[in-house]
């Protein structure tokens, strides 16, 4: 984990320095495990991120912003009565440990004077947001509350004295002299950066191999040295904050990486490193918290449809059987003289072939000539009718795969507004059920992503399907250029000129694979016409549309080629 106890020293001394004196405006709870705080500090407004993520827990300020429910959690209805208008005197960490405490004072409903701690224990799966009474050392409330079932050594409830994390034992590398780090390491044992982590707290695996790399190897007073290096920096307090891409994996630290090799990023702070880093990967995370359920339904109808069309198709081939009855129904027609009542079965000569062959017709007994033909008869049209039926049945649940897997595409790749129209959609056309929520607010009007080609043309792209009706039949012009990927469920991708350039029209087409179910595959074919040629059949559904006169390419959506044009977004 790269937010080890460095990474959380550098963002505690940025925070003091920032939002020390400062006062809490407003507190938002975007989800159950993140916490937002508007601080008015220095003259501006500040957002500070505190999160309890279990792989993505961290402290930072921010500049995102969030969607936040219409009716605050509970947790967070408590912070905001115990917090808001507070002043924050000072913002310290325990140690080296990720263990940040923000002291805060206010006023209580009576208007006197309290104290508040707010505690930020950066732990992994056992991270935390704790709301501390000072005066009497009791938890007030917690983001995760912790009972004796879950933790016999430390309960987190309402009421209960806060107890530290335990401790486990490691030297503070803060502190710690040139004997004592010569002596705490096994230099004949191997294996240095993992002994690093072992002795001292809060060093992580990407800080000790950076000191081991600036050492020389086997150098026991060289390695001193690069630790102590690194120990005067973080004293002083000299951060370099950074994020360096490493065959599509990305780390950052609070100073400089020489031992990657791979893209490096600097920033003026390390909450801008850390805001670049997490903005991505957290606003996916509440996405999939969203979606996982709506994904899950989605997914079983596809199934539910792809196993009735494999029924259906064996009906049909079962309904090969219409012809046989036809032909049984008109022989026996011809052949009621040769047939009398309580016969089990007849031979007759089949006129149908040139050959003349004998064919032996099966009779129910109980039946007289004439009903066992009229029997063949409705057999026939029964099975004849149900081919038809089947056929259409057929080509329904093949759209509604098709539409499902279009809306499944771009829930892969929604924000929360987005899903939010996706819902919206799906309501509309009977897929979900109608969710009544008090003090819902209206949904925006679904708008298009707007990204600017390399030569300046803008190319639009809808990430739903009320995005792509809306895209093609009320914002694009008959003269622009269209684009989809061939029989893959995807977006709509409009280039806003007459003219286009090959390049341009390559990035669109690249824009337009990767907002699809292809994302992931090479030689993806694109469809490219003129939105005059683009039709919505009436009563079609969101985003269906035919079209003609169109021109196919081949394009593979390359991680490179990609980020470039994506990164020039408009909106």
């Amino acid at each position: 984990m790269s937010f080890d106890g460095t990474v959380t020293r550098a963002v505690t001394h940025e925070l003091h320095n920032e939002l020390a004196t400062g006062r809490i405006t407003k507190i938002y709870q975007p989800s159950s495990l993140e916490i937002v705080f508007t601080i008015r500090a220095k003259g501006k407004n500040h957002r500070l991120m505190l999160s309890c993520h279990p792989i993505y827990a961290r402290c930072h300020l921010t500049t995102a912003t969030y969607e936040n429910p219409t009716e605050p959690p509970m947790f967070c209805m408590v912070l905001r009565k115990q917090l808001e208008g507070g002043i924050i005197e000072r913002i310290e960490q325990v140690e080296l440990e990720r263990v940040i405490h923000i002291w805060l004072k206010g006023k209580n409903e009576l208007g006197d004077i309290v104290e508040r701690q707010l505690i930020i224990e950066i732990m992994g799966r056992h991270s935390n947001l704790i709301l501390v009474d000072p005066t009497s050392n009791k938890v007030i409330d917690a983001m995760r509350r912790v009972g004796f079932q879950t933790s016999q050594y430390r309960q987190v409830l309402p009421g209960v004295t806060y107890i530290a994390p335990p401790d486990q034992g490691k030297m503070n590398p803060l502190t710690v002299e040139h004997d004592a780090f010569i002596s705490s390491l096994d230099y004949n044992a191997g294996q240095l950066s993992k002994q690093l982590t072992n002795h001292f707290m809060g060093l992580g695996p990407l800080t000790t191999e950076e000191i081991l790399h600036r050492a020389e190897l086997g150098n026991r007073e060289s390695l001193w040295e690069s630790f102590h290096t690194w120990q005067q920096n973080m004293l002083q307090h000299r951060y370099q904050p950074e994020m360096v891409t490493v065959q599509n994996r990305t780390l950052f630290s609070c100073l400089p990486l020489t031992n990657k090799q791979g893209k490096h990023r600097i920033f003026e702070s390390i909450s801008q490193c850390l805001d670049a880093f997490y903005a991505d990967k957290a606003e996916r995370d509440r996405v999939g918290q969203q979606t996982q359920a709506l994904v899950q339904k989605l997914t079983r109808d596809v199934e539910k449809n792809k196993r009735k069309i494999k029924i259906l198709q064996k009906e049909i081939a079962n309904s090969a059987k219409a012809e046989t009855a036809k032909l049984y129904g008109e022989l026996l027609t011809t052949y009621l003289h040769q047939i009398n009542r309580g016969d089990k079965a007849v031979t007759v000569i089949n006129y149908y072939e040139e050959s003349e062959n004998e064919v032996t017709i099966p009779l129910n007994p109980t039946l007289s000539p004439n009903e066992n033909a009229q029997r063949y008869y409705k057999k026939y049209q029964k099975l004849k009718a149900g081919k038809k039926y089947n056929e259409e049945q057929i080509q329904i649940a093949e759209e509604e795969i098709y539409y499902l897997e279009s809306v499944l595409a771009q829930l892969a790749l929604a924000n929360l507004a987005e899903v939010e129209q996706i819902r919206e959609e799906l309501t509309e056309e009977g897929w979900i059920k109608k969710q009544i929520k008090k003090g819902r607010q209206k949904l925006s009007q679904p708008t298009p992503t707007s990204y600017i080609a390399t030569d300046g043309t803008t190319i639009l792209v809808g990430k739903n399907n009320k995005q792509n009706d809306r895209l093609t039949h009320q914002i694009a012009r008959k003269s622009d250029t269209w684009l989809h990927t061939k029989d893959i469920p995807g977006s709509h991708v409009v280039i806003r000129s007459d003219q286009i350039s090959e390049n341009t029209l390559l990035e669109a087409a690249m824009l337009a694979a990767y907002f699809s179910k292809a994302r992931e595959s090479s030689q993806v074919p694109v469809d490219y016409t003129s939105v005059k040629h683009v039709k919505k059949p009436s009563g079609a559904r969101p985003g269906y549309v035919i079209y003609v006169d169109q021109k196919t390419l081949y394009v593979t959506p390359e991680q490179q080629k990609l980020e470039s044009i994506l990164k020039n977004r408009k909106n």
